[in-house]
């Protein structure tokens, strides 16, 4: 149990009290101080799971997410699929305006392209829009919500990424950071956007710009990125000698 300074001062102060007018014995007092020793099972045993959550993904056969028709989308129910990991779980203070993002983007040499991502740079590739439930694994989940913006595909092919280019991180405004393959971005689902039902993507929802991965759990839509950071696992292993 987590106790505030002043509780422990508090605290100290009457075991001390205590201890110089004889109330508490030695004894009594590590009996009062000992932690009791975890429990922990020896083997590996089966362990109840966690009762309704997370719930299937709703996938299509293939893998892929179903796509909604375009009259189905509508806001994002507020709740706790929007808490952000701030101190005080408020939205963090970004640059909401998508047309003024600043985002951090370190190909580390493995691409032609690095540097600041400016919207200018995603307004020449196509525009796509599709219309997604961003799965939380709550038993009922809310938000058919109409996305629009450029597929990652199109953007990565932009930056000129090798073929050695295994990953990206993708880094949030509150510090919170996803890892994905490039295999997975690829997809042809996945997208960068910055429209939320034909509006700019208000802050709460990830404003100026967020990943939409809508066949994987929702925190994996990484909200309001600043920093994109690409990598391979290691460099190629140099030939074997005869």
């Amino acid at each position: 149990m987590d106790i505030t300074r002043r509780d422990a001062i508090a605290r100290s102060g009457s075991t001390l009290a205590g201890l110089s007018i004889g109330t508490l014995t030695a004894q009594k007092l590590s009996a009062q101080t000992a932690l009791a020793p975890q429990e922990w099972p020896a083997t590996l045993v089966e362990l109840p799971r966690r009762a309704g959550f997370p719930v299937d993904l709703p996938l299509n056969p293939d893998g892929s997410a179903p796509e909604h028709p375009e009259s189905e989308a509508g806001p994002i129910t507020e709740g706790p699929r929007l808490m952000w990991r701030t101190p005080d779980r408020q939205t963090p203070a970004v640059e909401s305006d998508y047309r003024r993002m600043t985002i951090k983007v370190d190909t580390r040499g493995l691409a032609k392209l690095g540097g600041t991502l400016h919207f200018s740079d995603l307004e020449p590739l196509p525009r796509v829009s599709h219309t997604f439930l961003l799965q939380c694994g709550a038993p009922a989940p809310t938000g058919i919500v109409k996305w629009t913006g450029v597929r990652f595909a199109d953007f990565a092919a932009m930056l000129g990424l090798v073929p050695g280019t295994h990953y990206a991180r993708f880094v949030a405004a509150d510090g919170f950071y996803v890892d994905e393959d490039l295999d997975t971005l690829r997809h042809p689902q996945v997208m960068l956007a910055w429209l939320m039902n034909d509006q700019p993507i208000p802050p709460q929802n990830g404003a100026p710009l967020r990943l939409i991965i809508p066949f994987r759990y929702g925190n994996r839509s990484i909200k309001s990125i600043t920093e994109m950071v690409f990598s391979t696992p290691g460099l190629p292993r140099p030939p074997l000698a005869g």
